[in-house]
């Protein structure tokens, strides 16, 4: 019995990298939402827009989270 490396290295980098992902979706969901109080000094969203901007992050994000689950599960 042996432990497959090269394989192994292969789910830690996946690993590594959607979890990079999904902070990045969720901190670009938090500055959009941000976007919806009032407009700051050089504010390059609107309210609508970060509200967009939020929304397709967090359901990105949601989406990974049960694609995840997903391949645990089956």
């Amino acid at each position: 019995m042996g432990i497959a490396w090269g394989s192994l290295g292969i789910v830690v980098i996946v690993s590594l990298a959607v979890g990079i992902v999904l902070v990045a979706l969720v901190s670009f969901a938090l500055v959009g939402l941000s976007a919806r109080t009032a407009p700051a000094e050089g504010a390059t969203l609107g309210p609508g827009a970060g509200t967009a901007v939020a929304a397709v992050c967090l359901l990105a994000a949601v989406a990974i989270v049960a694609y995840g689950l997903y391949l645990i599960v089956a």
